[in-house]
């Protein structure tokens, strides 16, 4: 999965209808360029790509302040709708995401309901345990890592990085069932865009 789709989607629904460079300006507000492929650039192209697809509405609004072309603004189909629910319970879900799925999942979570949140993580944290015990059916960590050679470091790692994504999630599962955040019919969440 990519995250540029779900992080674009994401923003052009906080906003109800936005254009790219609304789109762009919040994605960098979340530090997006820095943890994932949101570059301009690609931000651009996967607007003009939905649009074509049917997952977004394109709307030419009055020429740019600056002389340009007109502007164009996006807003989520019912498709668009749709995709993006998907690739939000999907990234949540999984626990083999690259780290920027992830963290675009975690951005937008907000948008389900807490429990719908919550059964996806504990999801995510059963195939986590799972694939671990994949892992150490090969590899015993109390062995240590030499067993192997030098290539038990690489199961030592992939053993390390799922205790410590299980542990992450079982303490995101805790802060949520805590009452962590505003989700989907609670009231008024955090937007987190820039006006």
């Amino acid at each position: 999965m990519s995250a540029i789709r779900l992080l674009v989607l994401g923003a052009v629904r906080r906003h109800g209808r936005a254009h790219g460079y609304q789109v762009r300006n919040d994605l960098e507000y979340w530090g997006a360029h820095e943890w994932s492929n949101a570059k301009p650039g690609s931000i651009y192209h996967a607007l003009k790509q939905m649009a074509k697809q049917g997952v977004l509405l394109a709307h030419e609004v009055a020429p740019s302040t600056a002389g340009g072309p007109p502007r164009t603004e996006y807003e989520l189909t019912d498709a668009g709708r749709a995709e993006y629910v998907r690739l939000l319970r999907e990234a949540l879900a999984s626990y083999d995401q690259k780290l920027d799925v992830l963290s675009a999942a975690i951005g937008f979570m907000v948008d389900l309901p807490r429990a719908e949140a919550v059964a996806l993580l504990r999801d995510r944290l059963g195939k986590l345990e799972a694939w671990r015990g994949s892992v150490t059916e090969h590899y015993v960590p109390e062995g240590g890592p030499g067993q192997l050679g030098h290539i038990g470091e690489i199961m030592n790692m992939w053993v390390h990085s799922a205790d410590a994504e299980a542990g992450w999630t079982r303490g995101l599962i805790a802060r949520i069932e805590g009452g962590a955040y505003v989700f989907a019919g609670e009231g008024e969440p955090f937007v987190g865009v820039l006006p």
